[in-house]
């Protein structure tokens, strides 16, 4: 039985046919990732009911990926918006907020892609930088809004590192494509991977757990990458010991 792989999904006003909705999102990327890694993917949408109880749903998958997406609401980490801090969707906030902290007590797998690591940032009680050209002068890690295309940059992981070992190479190359990034660490967390261009922190991880890691690149967007496999694969082994 493939191992269950439960991935957040955004919450986006949508247009198709004739409806103009709201409707829980996905990039299907994630979602052939995952099924090429030998995964089930099960999309989960923004749930109040998930706050209270999060583990109606960790009982029932093998791990956990935080998808990209919207700005995270800064309120979520206690600081005032960025002019440049838009489109946020604070119940999605909430829902995988309350899903990354207990998915970590329980030592559950987790992934965070882009807006992901930052959201396992913030649930572990860390801060971000809103707008990442401030800090660095460039627009280099989203050059091209809406596209990965010329997107691409290489990161340099700790030896030995979660990171390294799920990317199975110290110098990684990556498809950026965000203008947050994380600041204060939230607990526990250690930052085991570099972006080559300015030092921004693009790899965090939580030593003394099982699988807790988060990417600021977009592993599924690369067909080469064995990043989101590495999460499938280590759901597999905790379905199977737990």
């Amino acid at each position: 039985m493939r191992p269950a792989i439960g991935i957040c999904t955004s919450l986006e006003r949508a247009k198709w046919r004739v409806w103009d909705q709201r409707a829980a999102l996905l990039p299907f990327g994630y979602i052939t990732a995952i099924q090429a890694a030998g995964g089930l993917a099960m999309m989960v949408p923004p749930d109040p009911g998930l706050i209270e109880d999060p583990d109606e749903l960790l009982d029932r998958i093998d791990g956990l990926i935080l998808a990209g997406g919207a700005d995270i609401d800064p309120a979520s980490y206690g600081a005032a918006p960025h002019p440049k801090t838009t489109g946020t969707v604070p119940e999605r906030d909430r829902s995988e907020i309350a899903l990354t902290r207990r998915a970590i007590e329980r030592d559950l797998p987790v992934l965070g892609i882009c807006r992901g690591m930052q959201l396992i940032n913030v649930a572990l009680g860390g801060t971000l930088l809103q707008h990442v050209p401030d800090v660095v002068g460039h627009e280099d890690h989203r050059r091209n809004a809406g596209t990965f295309e010329n997107s691409d940059h290489a990161v340099r992981l700790e030896p030995g590192s979660l990171a390294e070992r799920a990317a199975s190479e110290e110098l990684h190359g990556t498809k950026s494509h965000h203008h947050q990034g994380v600041d204060q660490l939230g607990e526990g967390l250690v930052i085991t991977g570099r972006s080559t261009l300015d030092d921004l922190p693009e790899a965090v991880e939580l030593p003394g757990h099982r699988f807790v890691l988060g990417v600021q690149w977009h592993p599924e967007a690369d067909e080469k990458s064995r990043v989101v496999g590495a999460l499938v694969e280590e759901a597999r082994s905790a379905a199977l010991t737990d």
